[in-house]
């Protein structure tokens, strides 16, 4: 499923993107053009995408979303300093 231009987010993505300072055009990058994506390890139904964020002298941002549905369902995002260096 290609449709990274539609998805929603759900109320906590909404919260956590404005807390964390992540604009919603990042996400839509990230998922437009994920360096790796991964499976959820206890939801089948999810996915994380994983892509550096350039203003954020390439932080690495981690996308979880379903794309089983249309439009995709954004669950969170955040920094993930695990991946730091590694993408």
């Amino acid at each position: 499923m290609d449709r990274p231009n539609r998805f929603q987010l759900t109320n906590h993505a909404s919260v956590v993107l404005r807390e964390r300072d992540i604009p919603v055009e990042w996400v839509r990058r990230v998922l437009a053009r994920p360096r790796i994506r991964l499976p959820d390890a206890e939801d089948p139904d999810l996915l994380h995408a994983l892509a550096p964020i350039a203003e954020r002298e390439d932080r690495v941002l981690r996308v979880v979303y379903n794309e089983t549905i249309d439009p995709w369902r954004v669950v969170t995002a955040y920094f993930d300093r695990s991946w730091r260096g590694m993408l």
